[in-house]
């Protein structure tokens, strides 16, 4: 699942709160969708409620990612009285990638009297004309510019994950005054349990009795994760710095493409690992020397950045290096390893070798800056707080 307002709904009914997320049957950020006949579904997860909205498959970005875009817009507009009727919220929240549903978001708040927040993921429709090079008149961009407006406008407040998006707001209509940043965060529990699976315990184990020191990738593997310089990276040190082995865990669209070019380059120094589950995560971490996380060129990053990866990062007290060009740098901000330009193989290697270098005593203390000022600035608790403080409810 996406897991943002799944943490938020959990922390908000500690805090004494009833919760309800309400999103579409289908989105290609789930690894499992729910599965159901009806156009309305409700389901109890882990205590959160749940309603699902049934809207149509898709795969990309073509027509019918659209299609399900406007089906799940309809469906609030037709549902959405009767789902909130008996529930009668304080708060709504318009939380999507896209901001369409700012239109029935808006007239659902003012019919049952209640506050409206727009959340914003990403900026749309800057996203698909700066990524996709779509015209800025086309009829798709102008109704998502329009929703935009919209949201900025008649919410009460808006929630922005990206930092620095403020002057794009105001460009578009909104209030400063309603402006708030609030982060992707971390659930402080997660990382009280250590489980590894068997087979990666044995790879990593098998890696490390050779003396090496393990530089650790841990997520998807899309174009977006710009992975294929890791892989360069690696191969710049397959001769020059022999102590050094990648570990890249995670699936993903690229990573066929990623094994032939290690293969194609004859990389010993490279081992591609399955999946883990969320759970699994910290004690996969723990099991490695140096984290990376990369990114590729885009324009977009300069409103900032909010990777739930690099918190994960953090919260594993290890060093990391971070190949990023972006409006603002975390790693560089909680001093808990090394910077350097996107797209720069060289520059990650010098990094690396940095690192490893390092006296153990000072890998520590990059690593426990990284884990104290994930603790101190994204807990999903205090954001969950500062959240509906900002709402004065």
């Amino acid at each position: 699942m996406e897991f943002r307002p799944y943490y938020l709904a959990t922390q908000w009914q500690k805090q004494g709160n009833n919760v309800m997320i309400i999103g579409g049957s289908f989105s290609h950020l789930r690894h499992h969708n729910p599965q159901h006949k009806n156009k309305v579904f409700y389901e109890k997860i882990d205590g959160v409620q749940y309603v699902w909205l049934k809207t149509n498959s898709y795969s990309g970005n073509g027509a019918k990612r659209v299609l399900s875009m406007f089906a799940f817009v309809l469906r609030l507009f037709v549902n959405g009285p009767d789902i909130l009727r008996k529930f009668n919220p304080d708060l709504i929240i318009a939380s999507s990638t896209y901001p369409l549903e700012n239109f029935p978001i808006y007239w659902l708040a003012r019919k049952f009297k209640s506050k409206y927040c727009y959340e914003v993921h990403d900026l749309w429709p800057l996203s698909p004309m700066e990524l996709g090079g779509m015209s800025r008149y086309h009829p798709f961009i102008l109704l998502m510019q329009w929703a935009e407006n919209y949201g900025y406008k008649n919410s009460d407040f808006v929630v922005s994950m990206l930092p620095l998006a403020l002057p794009h707001m105001i460009l578009h209509g909104l209030d400063p005054r309603k402006f708030n940043y609030i982060p992707n965060g971390i659930m402080v529990d997660d990382w009280k349990r250590y489980e590894v699976p068997q087979d990666h315990v044995n790879a990593i184990e098998k890696i490390r009795n050779k003396g090496k020191t393990i530089i650790g990738y841990a997520g998807g593997h899309a174009i977006s994760n710009a992975l294929e310089f890791l892989i360069e990276a690696a191969s710049l040190t397959q001769q020059t710095a022999a102590d050094l082995h990648f570990v890249l865990v995670g699936k993903g669209a690229e990573k066929e493409n990623l094994i032939k070019l290690s293969n194609n380059l004859n990389l010993k120094n490279v081992l591609f690992l399955d999946p883990v589950r969320k759970n699994e995560i910290p004690g996969l971490l723990a099991a490695m020397d140096i984290l990376y996380l990369g990114w590729r060129q885009n324009p977009l990053y300069r409103f900032g950045i909010s990777p739930n990866k690099l918190l994960d990062y953090m919260m594993s007290g290890k060093p990391i290096v971070h190949s990023v060009n972006a409006g603002n740098d975390i790693v560089k901000e909680a001093g808990c390893g090394i910077s350097v330009p996107a797209e720069q193989p060289v520059e990650i290697v010098r990094a690396f070798l940095e690192i490893s270098q390092m006296g153990k005593s000072e890998q520590l203390r990059l690593g426990e800056n990284g884990r104290n000022f994930a603790l101190k600035n994204y807990d999903y608790e205090k954001l969950a707080r500062a959240f509906l403080l900002n709402t004065k409810l």
